[in-house]
C-alpha cells in the first residue's frame, strides 16, 4: 500500500482527511478513494446555477506527496483539450495559489497547520467555476465594475458556456473510469434543462435563470452565440438519446 511505504503519520493524516470530505463536502461535490492507492482521489463537481459552468461535470485527479501536509496536493484536471477557465489549463494544471500554482499571500496560500483538501476542493469550485471567469484573469479583478470588464465579461462566460457543451458531450463519450454510472444518471435527468437553456438562447430570449453572468441575464446572448449553438445542440441531442435523458427524445 502507498500509504504504509510513507508512513503510519502520513496514512493517518490522509485517513483523517478522507473523513472530513465525508462529512462535510458539499451536495455537489462527489469524491472517490483508491484503497490500494491512498495518495491518489478523483473528485466531480457539478457547476453551480447562476454560472457558465451550471449542470456541467468538472472532473480533478488529486494526489498527495509523500511530504503532504507539508506541501499542497497536485491537481490534475480533465480539460478534453478545452480552456473553459483562466484557472484551468489545457494541459490540466489548476492555477490556485492554494496549490503553489498561483501567486498569493496570507490565507490565499497553503499552509500545513491549517490547509486541507476540503479547502482546496472548495476553493475550487467557489473561486475558480465562478459566475464571471473573465476576471479570474491575472490583473482583470481590476475591471470589475469598469466599462472594459463589462464589454469583456460577458463574450467570455458565453464562450465558457458552449466549452462546458462541449466539455458534456466529451464526458458522455468518455466518462472517466469509476464515474461511468454517475456520468450517465446526472445528464439523464438534467439533459432537458440543458437544451431548454440552449434552446431560449437560440430564440433570442433572454435567460431568466440559466447560466450567465448578472449583466447577461439583462439581454439576449449574441449572435455569435446563437450560430455556434445550432452547431452543437444536434450533437448534444443525439448524445442525450443515446443514453435516453428525460425529455430528449
Amino acid at each position: 500500500m502507498q500509504g504504509g511505504r510513507r508512513g503510519k503519520n502520513w496514512a493517518k493524516t490522509v485517513q483523517k482527511e478522507w473523513k472530513i470530505l465525508e462529512n462535510d463536502l458539499p451536495e455537489t461535490i462527489y469524491v472517490q478513494a483508491f484503497e490500494d492507492r491512498m495518495d491518489l482521489l478523483r473528485l466531480v463537481m457539478v457547476g453551480a446555477s447562476g454560472t457558465p459552468y451550471n449542470h456541467g461535470l468538472f472532473f480533478f485527479d488529486l494526489q498527495l506527496p509523500p511530504s503532504y501536509p507539508v506541501a499542497p496536493p497536485q491537481v490534475y484536471y480533465h480539460s478534453f483539450g478545452l480552456r473553459l477557465n483562466p484557472n484551468l489549463y489545457e494541459s490540466g494544471t489548476v492555477c490556485l495559489s492554494l496549490l503553489g500554482t498561483f501567486d498569493g499571500e496570507g490565507t490565499e496560500l497553503w499552509s500545513p497547520a491549517t490547509s486541507s483538501l476540503l479547502q482546496v476542493v472548495v476553493s475550487i469550485q467557489g473561486l475558480v467555476l465562478n459566475a464571471q471567469p473573465y476576471y479570474n484573469e491575472a490583473g482583470y479583478e481590476a475591471l470589475v465594475g469598469k466599462r472594459e470588464g463589462h464589454r469583456n465579461a460577458l463574450p467570455y462566460s458565453e464562450n465558457a458556456y458552449l466549452l462546458t457543451l462541449r466539455t458534456m458531450l466529451h464526458l458522455m463519450r468518455r466518462p472517466p473510469q469509476g464515474f461511468e454510472k454517475f456520468v450517465n444518471e446526472h445528464f439523464r435527468c438534467r439533459g432537458r434543462f440543458v437544451l431548454r437553456t440552449c434552446n431560449t438562447w437560440l430564440q433570442g430570449c433572454v435567460v431568466g435563470d440559466a447560466h450567465a453572468t448578472e449583466s447577461s441575464r439583462e439581454q439576449p446572448c449574441s449572435a455569435g452565440l446563437r450560430l455556434a449553438l445550432a452547431n452543437v445542440v444536434p450533437s448534444l441531442i443525439a448524445a442525450f438519446t443515446e443514453i435516453s435523458a428525460e425529455g430528449c427524445d
